[in-house]
């Protein structure tokens, strides 16, 4: 249990880590039982990038709407029948909170029956192994494995297994999603799995499908890695038309999308964490038509995400006006621009800008202007001693660095003229050090104590003190046989050439 804490404490971002704290704390005070479960367990075990989160409750998820929307989350989708919500959580965490429940196939193409359940029955009805996992969030088992199907062991294996045998046939859309997984993860599917696959395939099992889960398998698309690959693994099988009929990787801008992957990870380098998923659905389907487009937007269940993509072209022709403006006449204010805007719309334009003016900028304020802020702070600001340390720091950095972009900045003159007014008070001289004190005083350092002049040995004791009473010649005890202590060896011989002299006389 303790190793599994560990790795859910680590794997996670903080965004992440907030938005399991929120949930937890949210279904504790609902007084309901709370599971990570899916693919966000599956993904921390296994390594892979979080791409979201989705909690399972045993209770109803929908009472949790309330109190979550409180705490800043946002709900995207509300699904009446199967009790689940779609969220974006405080960090721009995606999260879905359903209900613990089974699923009863009567027919095949029918809706199921839904009914409660527990967390190990709710594992039971999923798709694979790997995803039919769960870590506990409750007090006193917090970080404990669930692992009713040995997951892990399909996961070290590398490999997609089926829970059961009619599982492509109760729902059709695991055939689709086991496409999907495969050609993200690049894991094949296990050998029995494999063959309930052909048959599923080969007895056209996929005609069933519930419109209802379209939806979801189109919105995946949007936060895949490499779109164009699991794209491309769907049509090979069959299964892109299934989604929109007139949909082939031949619709796609393939060379938008790629210049978008490109972008993405340059500005992840930069510290930004844009959202790509509206841009990877407008060049995904820039040839489909608006009809097709339009049907495919009715089927998603994240409506932030349709509402997203619908507004990309207009805000983006939006910053770019606002871009050629007086706004961003000056680098310093085209800074300040492209850095107040949202991260998916700088993201979006800096590939399809058509206008020079504006792409440039776009490049300089990824590449050129980012050179300019690396050389603060200057050696001038060292000299001065304006420091991180120095209370108004991060203001003087920035100011710098806006004039730095403007050309103002040009010569060592000019910095430091700008630079002297804002620099702190030079420390305080340090005190003369004063003359050694006289001899004899009671206390060197006392300020009744004066120091020796220069000129003359005379002491500064003061008047006042009685003569020191002589002392008697110390005497050293041996062996318990006093003696008087040995005379100089200067002495000594002073003494003796003295006696030679009186000799010689």
């Amino acid at each position: 249990m303790a190793d599994y804490l560990y790795t859910l404490e680590m794997r996670l971002s903080p965004d992440q880590q907030r938005a399991v704290t929120l949930l937890q704390d949210t279904a504790r005070a609902a007084g309901m039982n709370v599971y990570l479960t899916g693919g966000a367990v599956r993904d921390i075990i296994s390594g892979l990038p979080i791409r979201d989160l989705d909690f399972t409750v045993q209770g109803n998820a929908l009472k949790l709407q309330k109190d979550l929307e409180r705490a800043g989350a946002e709900v995207a989708a509300a699904d009446d029948d199967l009790k689940t919500l779609h969220l974006t959580l405080p960090g721009g965490v995606r999260a879905e909170v359903s209900t613990a429940r089974t699923e009863t196939y009567e027919k095949i193409g029918k809706p199921p029956v839904i009914t409660p359940a527990t967390i190990i029955e709710d594992l039971r009805r999923r798709d694979f192994t790997v995803n039919a996992m769960a870590l506990s969030l409750n007090p006193g088992s917090r970080g404990l494995l669930m692992d009713p199907f040995n997951g892990v062991a399909d996961i070290e294996a590398k490999l997609l297994r089926i829970l059961n045998n009619y599982a492509f046939v109760e729902d059709p859309s695991r055939l689709i999603r086991a496409v999907r997984f495969s050609a993200r993860f690049h894991w094949p599917l296990e050998e029995k799995t494999q063959a309930r696959f052909n048959a599923a395939k080969e007895n056209n099992y996929i005609e069933h499908i519930s419109r209802s889960t379209i939806g979801p398998e189109i919105e995946q698309l949007a936060y895949e890695d490499d779109p164009l690959h699991v794209l491309r693994a769907l049509e090979k099988e069959n299964w892109l038309k299934i989604l929109v009929p007139r949909w082939t990787t031949a619709k796609v801008d393939t060379a938008g999308l790629s210049a978008l992957l490109k972008s993405r990870q340059q500005m992840n380098e930069l510290g930004y964490s844009p959202n790509p998923a509206p841009a990877v659905m407008y060049f995904l389907t820039a040839r489909l038509g608006d009809k097709d487009i339009a049907d495919m937007r009715k089927l998603i269940p994240r409506k932030d995400l349709v509402e997203a993509w619908k507004d990309l072209e207009d805000n983006a022709k939006e910053l770019a006006k606002r871009l050629c403006g007086k706004e961003a006449a000056t680098p310093s204010r085209t800074w300040r621009l492209l850095s107040e805007a949202r991260p998916e719309m700088v993201l979006f334009l800096s590939v399809t800008a058509r206008q020079q003016t504006v792409a440039h900028k776009i490049k300089n304020f990824f590449t050129k202007w980012r050179q300019v802020q690396q050389k603060i702070p200057l050696p001038e600001m060292t000299e001065l001693h304006i420091t991180p340390q120095l209370t108004g720091y991060s203001k003087i950095a920035h100011d710098v660095f806006m004039l730095l972009l403007d050309g103002k900045l040009r010569s060592r003159t000019e910095t430091l003229k700008f630079l002297k007014p804002l620099a702190p008070p030079p420390p305080p001289v340090p005190a003369p050090r004063r003359g050694r004190w006289a001899k004899g005083t009671p206390d060197a350092a006392s300020t009744t104590a004066q120091p020796l002049k220069k000129r003359g040995r005379q002491s500064a004791e003061p008047a006042t003190l009685p003569p020191a009473p002589a002392q008697p010649p110390k005497t050293e005890s041996v062996a318990g046989v006093e003696r008087k202590p040995t005379m100089p060896k200067s002495r000594k011989r002073a003494s003796r050439d003295k006696q030679k002299k009186a000799k010689k006389k």
